[in-house]
């Protein structure tokens, strides 16, 4: 995932502060909590047909890379 698609990520978290709170909790976990507790959300989105573009972001989270710069840029859980 490239930094165009954190922006958009990070936007949509901007303007609907119940995805940003969400996010800030995920990407604070650690990551083998995270790449479970996102596995769960996958398989339940995957049930529902979820959008192909919101399983990739799913599966993106699941790499510290993605969540620490999404973290660094939404800041902490409140």
């Amino acid at each position: 995932m490239d930094q165009i698609d954190i922006d958009v990520i990070v936007a949509a978290a901007q303007r609907d502060q119940s995805i940003a709170r969400v996010l800030r909790e995920i990407c604070a976990l650690e990551a083998t909590v995270r790449a479970g507790a996102l596995e769960l959300v996958g398989a339940q989105l995957r049930t529902h047909a979820a959008a192909a573009d919101v399983i990739a972001v799913v599966q993106a989270l699941r790499r510290d890379d993605i969540a620490r710069r999404i973290a660094e840029r939404l800041g902490p859980p409140e």
